[in-house]
C-alpha cells in the first residue's frame, strides 16, 4: 500500500511528460470542460472523465492535463504455414469490416430483448416473442441471406463470443426449437453450422478471427463491443 502511494505521484509525473503530444493530437479537452456529473474518481481519490471513443482516462493534475491510456492487449499473429494460410487470414480480415456493423446492431438488439424479458413469467414472455417474431425475421433473415457463406460463419462466430451461446441456441431462445431447427439446416447447406460454438485454441479459424479482433481493436479500426474484454476463450 506504502509502494502504491509512493509510485502513483511518479506515475502522474511521467504520465505528464510522456503524453503531453497525445493531448494535442488527440483533441483532448482540460478535465473542466467534461460533464461533471460523468466524472469518476479513481481508488487514490482522483477525479477523472473516462473517454470511450479514446479508450482513456483524463486527468487533471496541478493544471496539467494528463492522459492515461487503456493498456492494449497486444496480439500475436498466428504462425502461418503458407502463403495460403496467410491470404485467408488477409481475406478474414476483410470479411471482419463487412460483417462487424451488423454484428453489433444484432447483439444490441439481442440484448434488448434480453432485459425487456428479465422480469417476464413465462406466458408474457411467448407472447413477447410471438409480438416481435415478424419484425426479427424482417430485419435479420434478408441480411443474413445477403452474406456470403465465410461472411455467415464470422458472424456466427462473433455472436458465439459475444453471447457464449452458439448462434443455434439464440435462435431458439428468441424465435423457437422449429425455427431454429431449420436455421441450421439453412446454414448447413451454406457450409455455415450454427450449433459451433467459438474457440481460438481449437479452431483455426477463430484462432485468426480472435487475432484480427484484438489487432483492430488495438488500432482503433474497430470499436470493441460491450464486454468484449470479458471473453475468456475455453480450453
Amino acid at each position: 500500500m506504502i509502494l502504491n502511494k509512493v509510485f502513483f505521484p511518479f506515475l502522474i509525473f511521467f504520465a505528464i511528460s510522456a503524453h503531453a503530444q497525445i493531448v494535442d493530437t488527440l483533441g483532448i479537452r482540460p478535465l473542466s470542460q467534461y460533464p461533471q456529473d460523468q466524472l469518476k474518481v479513481d481508488e487514490y481519490g482522483q477525479k477523472y472523465f473516462y473517454d470511450e471513443r479514446q479508450k482513456a482516462k483524463i486527468y487533471e493534475i496541478n493544471g496539467e492535463t494528463v492522459v492515461i491510456m487503456d493498456e492494449l492487449r497486444l496480439v500475436n499473429r498466428p504462425k502461418f504455414n503458407n502463403q495460403l494460410d496467410k491470404n485467408f487470414y488477409l481475406f478474414l480480415n476483410k470479411k471482419l469490416y463487412r460483417v462487424y456493423p451488423l454484428f453489433l446492431t444484432a447483439l444490441q438488439q439481442y440484448r434488448d430483448i434480453q432485459a425487456d424479458m428479465q422480469d417476464m413469467d413465462s406466458a408474457a414472455k411467448r407472447k413477447f416473442v410471438k409480438d416481435r417474431q415478424n419484425m426479427l425475421a424482417d430485419q435479420y433473415e434478408k441480411q443474413l441471406r445477403d452474406l456470403t457463406t465465410t461472411e455467415g460463419q464470422v458472424f456466427a462466430k462473433l455472436m458465439s463470443r459475444a453471447t457464449g451461446k452458439n448462434v443455434f441456441e439464440v435462435i431458439k431462445e428468441l424465435r423457437g426449437g422449429w425455427s431454429a431447427f431449420w436455421w441450421n439446416v439453412k446454414g448447413k447447406v451454406a457450409d455455415i453450422d450454427l450449433k459451433e460454438k467459438y474457440n481460438p485454441h481449437k479452431n483455426r479459424t477463430d484462432e485468426f478471427l480472435e487475432s484480427l479482433l484484438q489487432s483492430n481493436w488495438n488500432s482503433g479500426y474497430l470499436q470493441p463491443y460491450p464486454g468484449a474484454k470479458d471473453f475468456k476463450s475455453p480450453r
